[in-house]
């Protein structure tokens, strides 16, 4: 994969519509997830890691729901969807401006460095199969996303896009939880290149 080199200095930001959450509750989702399992299977879904620098940092950007939920941005895939054209269309969806086509978005879809699994219709997800599981109820993938040195973002109002500093994240699973405080393990092998406007 290649070195990763953008720099905040190349993307702008802006809004649009809010999106609108399916689920009032933590136990509405999983029941809704419940319900699914039963139609469809197994849920799959996808996730960015997109790094970016600031002050010669990396920084991961996370989506913030109402001041006290972050979350990455992805989500699930349809039924026998590609995982790279899910991720893309997601990414698309959430954080491209209105009328942006999934053939014009700017996201490159690299490695996947995780790989987590839900074995009940609980709040609690794994880096692995535990081995008493035989039907898995949701399995989670984590890939690394870069960016174009320039980039426009267009986030939904009711959501906010940030970025993180790695310090932050690492071992805060506290605040990020288990998946997203984990990031800076996974990415520890990534040799960064940080690039400026003068460069």
């Amino acid at each position: 994969m290649k070195e990763l080199s953008t720099t905040g200095y190349y993307y702008s930001f802006g809004t649009k519509e809010p999106v609108k959450e399916k689920d009032s509750s933590v136990v509405s989702r999983l029941a809704r997830m419940k319900e699914n399992f039963e139609k469809e299977g197994l849920r799959k879904t996808v996730e960015a890691i997109i790094i970016v620098h600031n002050h010669n940092h990396p920084h991961i950007l996370l989506l913030k729901i109402a001041n006290t939920f972050f979350k990455l941005p992805g989500g699930k895939l349809k039924p026998g969807e590609n995982e790279i054209d899910g991720l893309i269309r997601k990414l698309t969806k959430k954080l491209s401006p209105i009328g942006t086509s999934v053939s014009d978005s700017p996201w490159e879809v690299g490695e996947n460095i995780a790989t987590w699994w839900r074995p009940n219709f609980e709040q609690i997800l794994y880096p692995y199969i535990p081995p008493h599981i035989t039907k898995p109820k949701e399995c989670k993938k984590l890939y690394v996303v870069t960016l174009p040195e320039k980039c426009t973002f267009a986030v939904p109002s009711n959501l906010e896009l940030i970025a993180v500093p790695l310090f932050e994240i690492y071992n805060n699973s506290q605040r990020y939880g288990a998946i997203i405080s984990s990031i800076p393990q996974l990415i520890s092998k990534y040799h960064y290149v940080y690039l400026s406007l003068d460069a």
